[in-house]
């Protein structure tokens, strides 16, 4: 019987790269729940995710993010680990500190590098302490206590742990750590059946926007498929590609991800993925891929050569939903920002994350900033949910 106590000796190491663990023991406090063979809860927090971006080069290097993995064992056996990274930049979070690097160098201070414990390019919520099933506790507060720790020794200017659940927000609040908020939009599987199901749940004028924005995406001249598992095949990751290339050069400069990440989705994680592409004349023209999740789709990202008014809108929400209705899913995660979601029946939720800054006065001054912060978006959650697409009563005008 393994000692689960608190008085067991635990200790943490360091990993440069996943290829220090064995894929079994990280998935063993990374997704439990996926030995019976089903999609894990989470696919972001997986080895071969994670794995995938270190072999592909979209992590490593001079990408900014610097693989140190935490593992902690007791008596040789891993208990608990993390995703941890040296940060040399503040992009691809999603949880945006920009402005408090700027305001550490203006004070003469080096913010970077920082140490963040979180998914690379993914705002997707999920645990980022990974514990064992029996070790939740002591596996957690090791965990935070080492982070803090590499963080303190190492003289960096503040440790980060975005997208955590609110469980976790809650343990490292406790242990000390400073709590933040934010908002994305997710859409909730209510028990529908289908989709005119939960188009039933809608107030009459968005239910009828909803079906002409269908309408007018479905008639671009092409038709939408769905490809998963050995469906896929490799000139379909080449389309998506140049779609991801298009969108990653507005929106961010350059993409985050290598073209080589792509392979290795399709050797180790074709399972874990729904591809959506628009294909006209027998090519493909725009796409939206999605990681599957044991009850959570999640939408990542999007790409076109060719705009369609409303494809956009299908192929990232719209398919999301029809597909997470057939799969019995809870829930569309649909990424970061984006108010139009929220006429599309995505709702506003709140995210968390955890910060530690160990100069006093940096942290008092982050910490006002936190709590004024974490008022205005629970505002805003209120209000844009009041002004969300679901009929207010049973009782509603005739269409």
């Amino acid at each position: 019987m393994t000692d689960t106590t608190e008085d067991a000796r635990i200790e943490i190491t360091l990993l440069p790269d996943l290829s220090g663990i064995d894929a079994a023991e990280w998935d063993a406090c990374a997704c439990p729940e996926a030995a019976d063979g089903g999609p894990p809860a989470d696919p972001f927090t997986t080895h071969r995710f994670l794995r995938a971006l270190e072999t592909s080069g979209s992590v490593g290097g001079r990408s900014g993010w610097q693989p140190q993995h935490m593992v902690a064992r007791i008596g040789g056996e891993v208990v608990a680990c993390a995703p941890q990274y040296a940060k040399y930049h503040s992009q691809g979070e999603y949880i945006f500190d920009h402005n408090w690097a700027h305001a550490w160098e203006r004070a003469g201070g080096e913010y970077y590098p920082k140490l963040q414990i979180a998914v690379p390019f993914t705002p997707a919520t999920g645990r980022r302490f990974l514990t064992k099933p029996g070790f939740e506790e002591v596996g957690r507060q090791a965990l935070i206590a080492g982070a803090v720790q590499v963080t303190e020794q190492n003289e960096l200017s503040s440790l980060h742990v975005t997208f955590c659940t609110r469980e976790e927000r809650d343990a490292g609040a406790e242990m000390g750590l400073m709590a933040r908020s934010s908002q994305q939009y997710h859409w909730f599987n209510d028990g529908y059946g289908s989709f005119d199901d939960f188009l039933g749940a809608l107030s009459s004028r968005k239910r009828k926007a909803i079906r002409k924005e269908r309408a007018t995406a479905q008639g671009f001249g092409g038709t939408i498929r769905a490809y998963a598992g050995d469906d896929l095949r490799p000139e379909h990751w080449d389309a998506f590609w140049r779609f991801y290339q298009d969108t990653g050069r507005r929106k961010w400069g350059s993409p985050y991800l290598t073209r080589a990440f792509f392979d290795e989705v399709q050797a180790t994680m074709r399972d874990d993925v729904l591809l959506v592409l628009a294909e006209r004349d027998g090519e493909a023209v725009a796409g939206a891929l999605n990681f599957i999740g044991r009850d959570v789709l999640y939408g990542r990202y999007w790409g076109c050569t060719e705009h369609h008014p409303m494809l956009h809108f299908e192929l990232c929400y719209y398919q999301a939903i029809d597909h997470a209705i057939a799969r019995g899913q809870t829930r569309v995660e649909a990424g970061a920002q984006g108010d139009h979601k929220l006429a599309r029946g995505y709702l506003p939720v709140t995210c968390h994350s955890l910060h530690h800054i160990p100069d006093p006065g940096f942290r008092r001054a982050v910490a006002q900033f936190l709590e004024a912060e974490a008022d205005a978006v629970e505002q805003d959650i209120e209000v844009l949910t009041a002004y969300g697409p679901f009929r207010k009563s049973n009782v509603e005008e005739q269409e």
